[in-house]
């Protein structure tokens, strides 16, 4: 990933505060609870049935489906990468493949589970064979492991010690190789394992009050030590950008400080060619923020002046061609809808 797209994902980050992703974007920030395996995926209901989910691929052919994707789906494109099979067409286990299994599964709710299962079979469909029919046992062995996981998480409930949360987590690497088999279990889960693993043992460390700071931060950075190069790198990176808002903020207040101070701030800590574009997605965020404040208020004015429907509807329509361009329009009517 080009540099300057890595930095301006960082930014895009913390400035959204991404819920659950707090361990990466500030080093320094407990986790509550260190185990949550399967919290960005979807879940199956945690409830036993005679039919195990992965019995649903042989009905797959008798499945109708809607013509178009479930709402939360449309507009998107589903995850590239997982069409990868060896010289004799054998399927090459891959994180983009059950990416693309999570994708579908995703909009559990807004379709049954047998029509998103019927959904990935038929995209599951681009694999010559042998490497469709081991796609599609393996798909088979995914849907039954996240049975097997919501009910263990259901059963052992909020993990309320480090023991307690030790043990799920070795419950569940267990449940992972005994439903998928080491190959797909790591491929799949290598990078959770170890988030999960660094988590455990920061909390250990961060709990245990004999140690001194210096060593509580010779352990900590021992243990991030372990994680995989590219956690490392974006927890570095998070660092960085962390420390350079802090400064950004810091000159901000300063009345002394002027726009080239912070040109020199931004040149400093990332060189010309970054910091000449996140100084231009940092104007376009205020600039953003400028044009959104204005229309507020006139929108605030208008709303005020008691117009009939057909003429407010225009007016404000009048107000969104002034202040934003027609691709802004569609953040615009989102923010208007829940403001």
């Amino acid at each position: 990933m080009p540099p300057i797209l890595r930095y301006l994902l960082v930014f895009a980050a913390i400035i959204a505060v991404i819920s659950g992703a707090a361990w990466l974007l500030d080093p320094e920030v407990p986790a509550e609870s260190p185990v949550a395996p399967e919290s960005s995926t979807a879940k199956l209901p945690a409830k036993r049935s005679t039919q195990a989910p992965s019995q649903l691929l042989g009905t797959v052919d008798k499945t109708r489906l809607p013509e178009q994707l479930p709402g939360s789906l449309q507009g998107t494109q589903a995850p590239s990468g997982w069409l990868k099979v060896d010289r004799d067409n054998r399927l090459m286990v891959t994180p983009a493949l059950r990416g693309m299994f999570e994708y579908y599964l995703a909009a559990l709710g807004e379709e049954s589970l047998p029509q998103l299962v019927a959904r990935i079979d038929r995209a599951l469909e681009a694999l010559p064979e042998p490497a469709r029919s081991e796609a599609n046992e393996l798909l088979g062995q995914y849907l039954d492991y996240k049975l097997a996981v919501g009910e263990l998480e259901t059963r052992a409930g909020e993990a309320g010690s480090l023991q307690s949360a030790e043990q799920q987590l070795q419950a569940i690497r267990d449940l992972r190789r005994e439903y998928l088999g080491e190959v797909a279990a790591e491929a799949f889960f290598a990078r959770e394992e170890a988030i999960d693993r660094f988590q455990v043992r920061r909390r250990e460390i961060m709990d245990n009050r004999s140690l001194s700071d210096a060593e509580r931060k010779a352990q900590l950075a021992a243990a991030e030590s372990e994680l995989p190069e590219s956690l490392q790198e974006a927890r570095a990176e998070s660092r960085k950008f962390m420390t350079y808002q802090a400064r950004l903020e810091a000159l901000q207040d300063d009345p002394n400080a002027t726009e080239a101070d912070i040109s020199r701030l931004r040149e400093s800590t990332f060189g010309a060619e970054i910091a000449q574009r996140l100084e231009d997605v940092e104007q376009a965020r205020e600039d953003w923020q400028r044009r959104w404040a204005a229309y507020r208020s006139d929108l605030a004015a208008l709303e005020s002046a008691g117009l009939a429907e057909p003429e407010r509807k225009a007016e404000v329509q009048r107000l969104r061609d002034q202040y934003f361009s027609e691709q802004e329009q569609v953040r615009v009517q989102a923010l208007d809808s829940v403001n």
